[in-house]
């Protein structure tokens, strides 16, 4: 009997083991979720991530928090994220400016495809040359590069930071047509917008997501999109290909990471959540207001684009000499 009561005692104690593990995984979240968003409020990381963050809070049943930590092209808010518990409390929402840092910053304190592991692919969306109306004597884009041509220097560009897809953009876009633009890079989406629109620079060649406001409210004009076809959202905006620019294509895009050493389980389960996410009607709808789309794709076939991505940037860097000015 004592040996029977000894081996029931053990069962019940390994039960209650059972119990503890499973309750203190994070499957069912006891504590906010923090989203860090290495951009400035109001640009286009938080243009995806504020409505994926309202929706999964809703799905989920939890708190989750958008926290802004921006600076240096994305890198200040990665480099703080890489430093955070891998609890799956916190999971960095980046973008394509973190395939490009690599080649930008010599001295990252954090290495994208080491610190972290991809979890969703959330986003993706083209560029827009977008314009000053009151800047340009004529907003159509050939008439735009006649005068640029006509006074070299005269004329800039806004970017969301040194480094970032905007930045790097601008100078493909002055490579490819041999244009003298100044570049002012700004901390953020929204600080460069503010300045485009109040007229304090002339041009940027933002993401469509970030530039859709403007756009639908005429504080800006769209000049040309950086794709192989019309965007649905904006059919009146001709594509850069149609107007002799053959080689302009380019999109950004928008992804969650987990923090490295995050329980497979715990990114097995946000990546699930997410998808579930970018299913809901209104979060369809949302995106496709933006000219974008969220391409689904395994965790696997993610970091394999990631890695091209990097590869990718990489060479536009060298080639157009793109610098930290």
């Amino acid at each position: 009997m004592k040996i029977r009561n000894i081996l029931v005692l053990l069962a019940s104690a390994l039960i209650s083991l059972q119990a503890f593990a499973q309750a203190s995984n994070w499957p069912t979240p006891n504590k906010p979720i923090t989203f860090i968003n290495p951009f400035p409020p109001g640009g286009a990381v938080d243009a995806f991530g504020r409505p994926l963050a309202k929706q999964l809070s809703s799905q989920m049943g939890t708190s989750i928090i958008v926290d802004n930590k921006g600076g240096a092209g994305g890198t200040v808010g990665a480099a703080v994220a890489a430093k955070m518990a891998p609890d799956g409390y916190t999971w960095l929402l980046g973008a394509v400016h973190h395939s490009i840092a690599p080649s930008m910053y010599a001295n990252l304190s954090y290495d994208i495809t080491k610190d972290f592991e991809p979890v969703a692919l959330i986003g993706s969306v083209p560029h827009v040359i977008v314009v000053n109306p009151t800047k340009f004597p004529k907003n159509d884009l050939k008439s735009i590069m006649e005068e640029i041509r006509k006074y070299p220097g005269k004329y800039n560009y806004a970017s969301t930071g040194n480094g970032t897809s905007q930045h790097l953009t601008g100078e493909l876009f002055k490579m490819q047509n041999k244009l003298f633009i100044t570049h002012i890079p700004y901390r953020g989406t929204g600080p460069a917008l503010q300045d485009l629109v109040a007229g304090q620079v002339d041009m940027m060649f933002d993401t469509l997501a970030g530039a859709a406001p403007f756009i639908k409210n005429g504080q800006l004009v769209a000049v040309a999109v950086a794709t192989q076809k019309r965007v649905d959202a904006f059919p009146n905006v001709p594509t850069a290909q149609e107007l002799g620019i053959k080689d302009f294509v380019v999109y950004s895009w928008y992804a969650m990471w987990a923090i490295k050493g995050t329980p497979k389980d715990i990114v097995d389960k946000m990546s699930a959540e997410v998808q579930i996410a970018l299913a809901a009607p209104d979060i369809k709808e949302r995106w496709a207001s933006m000219g974008a789309t969220a391409p689904k794709m395994s965790r696997p076939e993610l970091a394999s684009y990631i890695n091209q991505e990097i590869i990718r940037w990489s060479e536009v860097v060298k080639k157009s000499n793109a610098k930290l000015d």
